[in-house]
């Protein structure tokens, strides 16, 4: 199954991850310290737990930060008690976005998301005003120059979903959330090393964005992702460089 070119896309997002890496840790401690806190510190048993040590590794975070997080979720060390919370809203010409929080004070957090909705030309929504849009889904995205056949026969074979060719030549494997964490560590046992392997809210259909309106939604976008207490942003907006 053929989609559009999404390397670029995914390169500049990794670059952009990579630029902020300190507070890419802070974000990574508070999902370790509630992944911990939610389904317990064996990393054996709890995939979410997994997922958030395995970033925490490819973005060079060391080990002991790693274990006081997750002694903190756990119960070991004292700490903040983080809660998770979701908000949606539009951006430019409607465009969907989903920002997902963790946060020790909920009514700061929620007047920091509106403010950065409404500084750049967007709003706020309803609780479910665009989640219907996306797909809790894992993906894996692999580098041009993979052999698609041996993929494809790995990813099906370990229980993934799909396997999406963008024109570039890149990858894009799907699994259900629950089938994320076998579906990696399958693909990594046959020498497939995603460059980019995470849980997401995918949209079911995407709009492109050019000229001054993508300046102004990622305005938008770049406002919600330097917040504090924002973990992640989704959005059904393609932005081209």
């Amino acid at each position: 199954m053929a989609g559009h070119s999404k390397w670029a896309n995914i390169k500049h997002k990794k670059a952009a991850t990579d630029a902020k890496r300190g507070k890419i840790w802070t974000r990574l401690i508070k999902e370790i310290t509630v992944a911990a806190r939610m389904g317990g510190a064996d990393i054996a048993s709890n995939p979410r737990l997994r997922l958030a040590v395995d970033k925490a590794a490819d973005a060079n975070m060391p080990k002991e930060n790693v274990t006081r997080a997750i002694q903190r979720g756990s119960g070991g060390l004292e700490g903040v008690n983080y809660e998770e919370v979701r908000y949606e809203g539009y951006g430019i010409g409607g465009a969907a976005i989903i920002v997902d929080c963790m946060t020790d004070n909920r009514v700061r957090t929620v007047a920091e998301v509106r403010h950065a909705f409404n500084k750049y030309g967007g709003n706020m929504g309803t609780e479910g005003s665009v989640a219907f849009m996306f797909k809790h889904c894992g993906q894996l995205m692999f580098a041009p120059g993979v052999d698609e056949d041996k993929l494809m026969e790995a990813a099906l074979e370990a229980g993934a979903e799909d396997v999406i060719a963008d024109d570039e030549g890149g990858f894009e494997v799907l699994t259900g959330p629950h089938d994320f964490a076998a579906v990696k560590e399958a693909l990594e046992s046959a020498g497939f090393k995603a460059e980019v392997a995470e849980i997401i809210m995918k949209p079911a259909t995407e709009t492109e964005f050019t000229g001054e309106d993508a300046v102004k939604m990622q305005k938008i976008l770049d406002a919600l992702e330097n917040l504090d207490d924002v973990q992640e942003v989704y959005t059904n907006a393609v932005i081209e460089e």
